[in-house]
């Protein structure tokens, strides 16, 4: 076949004519005199009918050996057919088998769990291949945002050897006979000292947290987004936090309006985060909501668990900024404003809780910049202050205001495409329970 090969969404923007394309069987049905083969690629499927007469006798006969997942060439007549999945058919003129399949081992009957052992072959499937989509568009318009804003790309080491979001949920690893070395929770405590020479900075980079939970909110490894700039204040930083989402939510509703019909997602369920600003309300006053609206009594200086998450984010329909968390439980580098009450002390930390019930999507922070603050909270935590001496002299060389905020990718794309299931939002998910394939 020497035709130039094109997609199978080109074939059918071109709508009529030869074309020539190749994938997999997605579905087939043999008749006597006739086969009709769904194909399947990157882009799209195709309807391809395939007559008797129309092959040679060893294409005929090839082809009663292709079964699903099979990868062939087609070329053929493509035409305006409304009966076919996508509105359009080739008439096969030439075809040729690349690679046989043996018997896929997907079925509409299997369970969860068996398509996650079988995850390599259910990535084929046209559910995954969406969120993929959506997933690179994500990665992509991450990028696009903190560049068009000035902000250069710096990465931090896996391997770390002090604690940022907890003790609990470290995942150590044998260094060569070290004890005290763990995959990275964050970049932050590596990314705070570049904010002196590059001043604002980003990454996408995995991160792992050795949470004992099997919710279906929570992946041991996941992709973190974050940022950190320097010479900016607590409002400023939960405003780069708005426009991210809006931006990216912007370019999924523009570049993959197709996956998203396949998932079946709302789209207008998104819409309200473009057109509305974001909601920002404090601890104190997602308390009094929670009791006035649900009749929920949550003890000042208690953190939110995602019963009390869901309860809120059914209020907005937009991500809300919910700000001025208690300190007890919040990481030693948030900053305590000027008016925090001795009895009730809070820090300029934010999250962005995401409509639907998909929990917090950002963690951010104005950072302390007291270096004595930051021992006091590090001894209150149990911490040996000279692991932290790297740190500790970003404060005594020209410290300035900072802060940053870490958004939880898979998290994030679960809520775009209405997923069920955080797992579905990454190729391999990593979980209490799951470390393979």
């Amino acid at each position: 076949m020497k035709e130039k090969f094109i997609s199978i969404q080109e074939a059918i923007e071109k709508a009529k004519g030869k074309v020539s394309i190749r994938g997999w069987v997605h579905r087939e049905r043999k008749q006597k005199d006739m086969v009709f083969i769904v194909l399947r690629d990157s882009s799209d499927i195709i309807q391809c009918v395939i007559k008797k007469d129309t092959v040679s006798e060893k294409e005929w006969n090839d082809l009663q050996k292709v079964l699903i997942e099979s990868s062939m060439e087609i070329e053929g007549d493509i035409k305006e057919e409304k009966r076919a999945p996508t509105g359009f058919e080739i008439e096969v003129l030439k075809l040729k088998v690349i690679s046989y399949s043996e018997i896929f081992p997907i079925t509409k009957d299997l369970n969860e769990e068996l398509l996650l052992d079988r995850r390599h072959l259910w990535l084929r499937s046209r559910k995954m291949t969406a969120i993929m989509k959506i997933r690179s568009t994500v990665f992509g318009a991450i990028h696009e945002y903190f560049r068009s804003k000035g902000f250069y790309e710096y990465q931090s080491p896996i391997f770390q050897s002090v604690q940022c979001e907890g003790g609990s949920t470290l995942f150590h690893v044998d260094y060569f006979g070290k004890k005290d070395v763990f995959l990275a929770q964050t970049w932050q405590l590596y990314a705070e000292p570049e904010i002196f020479a590059l001043e604002k900075i980003y990454t996408i980079a995995p991160s792992f947290r050795a949470e004992a939970s099997k919710t279906s909110r929570h992946l041991t490894e996941y992709w973190h987004a974050e940022m950190e700039v320097a010479w900016a204040n607590f409002d400023e930083i939960i405003k780069y936090g708005e426009e991210l989402i809006k931006h990216v939510v912007k370019k999924v509703l523009e570049n993959n309006k197709s996956d998203l019909e396949i998932l079946e997602r709302d789209v207008k369920k998104l819409e309200p985060t473009l057109k509305k600003k974001f909601p920002r309300i404090t601890y104190a006053e997602v308390l009094k909501l929670l009791k006035e609206k649900f009749k929920m009594e949550i003890p000042w200086g208690k953190d939110l668990r995602t019963i009390e998450e869901d309860k809120l984010s059914s209020l907005f329909d937009t991500p809300v900024a919910v700000t001025r968390y208690p300190k007890q439980v919040k990481a030693f580098y948030m900053k305590e404003p000027d008016d925090s009450k001795k009895d009730k002390p809070v820090v300029n930390g934010v999250d962005f809780i995401a409509p639907e019930n998909y929990g917090e999507i950002i963690g951010g922070s104005e950072r302390e910049s007291d270096i004595e603050k930051i021992k006091k909270r590090l001894k209150e935590e149990g911490e040996k202050i000279e692991q932290y001496d790297f740190y500790l002299d970003t404060r005594r060389y020209g410290s300035v205001p900072h802060g940053g905020f870490g958004l939880g990718v898979e998290r994030f794309i679960s809520w775009i495409c209405g997923l069920e299931n955080i797992k579905d939002a990454i190729p391999f998910p990593r979980t209490m329970n799951r470390t393979r394939p």
